[in-house]
């Protein structure tokens, strides 16, 4: 049951309320799978490589060309990547409650493409950036324009980015109906795959893309990634006819909303025993509005009280067994979300300081070839494809074998393992750091522009660490928030993966800017972060953020042993066919599979 076969051709449609363009139920074997996703995913692949294109050497375009200092343009960095993370909360808002994800998406890649033009424009145009100074010195500061036109583009990109980012995953996801076996198996391991091709066209941007920037001309750097933003467009536009939808269902966080307001506003009324005597919708009521019906769990009890059935049965004063489940599987998440906060906060020093250590060292590889340093994210990038690899096709059968779990391990223990290699990273950073500062000092290499004789591939082992990590961390993220949030608040769930990138960059801006101006403060001028790094110290900086990450890991362990996953969570008190009519027959209930079917 829960098929709905065509009595004309008898082919069967999806199960999971997914539609065409026009809300129409659409059949499994000509849209969604891996047909659906080779169009999404290309591309992900062509905007990660147009958004690495731009953020990758970031830190340097800001010290070269519009002369900033290292702390001043570390958290311009920072405060932008956090924009950047911060705004698809507000884009799976969007989603959710009104337009969709595909004509959200739409919308924001338009204004994305925006940005980028204006982007390419500014570090094209002489006018438009401050002449470059002879030997970094004597610089001639950029004027408010010119910096003023610069940050408008890169803010455009992030307002555009907020609409595209929570919704592209999610659409993929959407491809594969979890109510057919083999899509079920399919999308488990989507995201790897996912992340797989994003890291193809990262890879591209973070080495191909940073070299034209630093060798050739910025004006090409930029511009080659705004051509294959309109190219991968383009490329998600041809896909069209193969996509599956799911309908908007109203605003999530209204609802959520409502049931802590009629919660707060009942406190002191008590919950019966009987779940059942809690107000829930009738099968009839679920049906019109195309909604699923969610079971009681006995987690966040409070929340109960907004469903207590009282004389006041306004929205904001009685909700659902249904509507408080749902709002108890998001806030559920939120301690998962901040403590998988720190590990951005460790990969952000890859996109700035770890950067500029780079750019002290020795970069030759041969006598007539340089390595850019942002060169060295590739491979964060590369140890990140090679290892998702790895993990999906090795790792995850092998522990299958023992756990019988089909993801291998659950999701909560691939985090915690990441987030033991975040506190690895940065004891091999605090080490390599302190390699470097003596180095400089043997050799009284003490000025800003002094070059050490030390290998820039002395930083190769924290990159790579960093892609082994990300492996863990970033894609369980994406997994665990897209999986545990309810039917339609999935654009929200993953939200929560952005969020907490954002919060964990906006903490890594914070930390650099307070822990440089206290040092300095109590140091005279010999601070932990200064514009020359060859007299910082950055090894006593980076086993600040070790420590933060060994108590942040902590905070996650006891967050996730009060975590209870969705499949777990109705065993205490199962209201299920109890609260729907009692006297339903077999030919009512088909009525309402069908009707949740047509009816997303």
């Amino acid at each position: 049951m829960g098929v709905l076969l065509s009595e004309e051709k008898g082919e069967d449609y999806t199960e999971d309320g997914t539609v065409d363009l026009k809300g129409r139920p659409v059949l499994r074997s000509k849209t969604g799978r891996w047909k659906a996703c080779s169009f999404i995913v290309g591309y992900e692949m062509v905007e990660r490589m147009a958004y690495y294109g731009i953020a990758s050497n970031l830190v340097v375009y800001l010290t070269k060309e519009l002369h900033e200092g290292t702390v001043k343009s570390s958290k311009n960095v920072t405060n932008w990547v956090g924009v950047v993370w911060l705004m698809p909360a507000i884009g799976a808002y969007i989603a959710d409650a009104y337009l969709g994800r595909y004509w959200t998406f739409l919308i924001s890649s338009a204004i994305y493409l925006l940005g980028m033009c204006l982007l390419t424009l500014a570090v094209s145009l002489p006018a438009l950036k401050p002449p470059r100074c002879p030997q970094d010195k004597d610089c001639q500061k950029a004027t408010l324009l010119q910096v003023g036109l610069f940050f408008l583009g890169l803010y455009i990109i992030a307002v555009g980015t907020g609409g595209t980012k929570p919704n592209i995953s999610t659409m993929g996801a959407d491809q594969f109906d979890k109510f057919e076996p083999k899509e079920k198996a399919q999308k488990i391991s989507f995201f790897n795959w996912w992340v797989t091709f994003i890291l193809i066209g990262t890879i591209f941007s973070n080495t191909m893309l940073v070299y034209i920037q630093d060798n050739v001309g910025w004006a090409l750097g930029y511009g080659i990634p705004t051509g294959g933003l309109l190219f991968s467009i383009l490329v998600f536009l041809f896909g069209t006819p193969f996509y599956r939808h799911k309908s908007p269902s109203g605003s999530p966080l209204t609802r959520m909303l409502q049931v802590i307001v009629a919660a707060v506003r009942k406190w002191k009324l008590v919950v019966p025993d009987d779940p059942k005597e809690l107000h829930e919708l009738s099968v009839e009521e679920y049906a019109i509005n195309g909604r699923n019906r969610i079971y009681h769990s006995p987690s966040l009890s409070f929340l109960d009280k907004a469903a207590i059935k009282t004389k006041q049965r306004r929205a904001w004063m009685l909700c659902t067994v249904t509507q408080v489940e749902e709002t108890k599987q998001m806030m559920k998440m939120v301690p998962i979300m901040v403590t998988t906060c720190m590990p951005s906060t460790v990969i952000a020093q890859a996109n700035t300081l770890f950067i500029k250590q780079g750019t002290t060292l020795d970069r030759s590889i041969g006598p007539n070839f340089k390595i850019p340093p942002a060169c060295l994210t590739a491979f964060i990038n590369i140890f990140m494809l090679l290892s998702v690899v790895t993990y999906d096709r090795i790792l995850v059968p092998l522990v299958r074998r023992y756990t019988k779990n089909p993801r291998g391990i659950t999701l909560l223990q691939r985090l915690g393992i990441g987030l033991v290699i975040h506190i690895v990273i940065m004891t091999t950073a605090c080490l390599a750091e302190k390699k470097r500062l003596s180095v400089a000092r043997q050799h009284n290499l003490l000025g800003q522009h002094d070059i050490l004789p030390l290998s820039i591939f002395i930083l190769l082992p924290q990159f790579a660490l960093a892609g082994i990590a990300d492996t863990f961390v970033d894609v369980a993220k994406l997994d665990l928030f897209y999986d545990q949030a309810p039917e339609g608040m999935k654009s929200l769930g993953t939200s929560y993966v952005f969020i907490s990138f954002s919060i964990g960059t906006f903490f890594s801006s914070f930390l650099i800017s307070t822990v440089a101006d206290l040092t300095k403060r109590n140091n005279g001028q010999k601070g932990w972060i200064l514009d020359n790094l060859n007299v910082s110290h950055l090894d006593y900086y980076y086993a600040f953020l070790a420590i933060l990450s060994a108590i942040n890991f902590l905070c996650f362990l006891v967050a996730a042993k009060f975590f209870v996953y969705n499949h777990d969570a109705t065993q205490a008190s199962l209201i299920g066919l109890e609260m729907e009519n009692n006297n339903a027959s077999s030919h009512d209930k088909m009525e309402l599979n069908q009707s949740n079917t047509q009816n997303p």
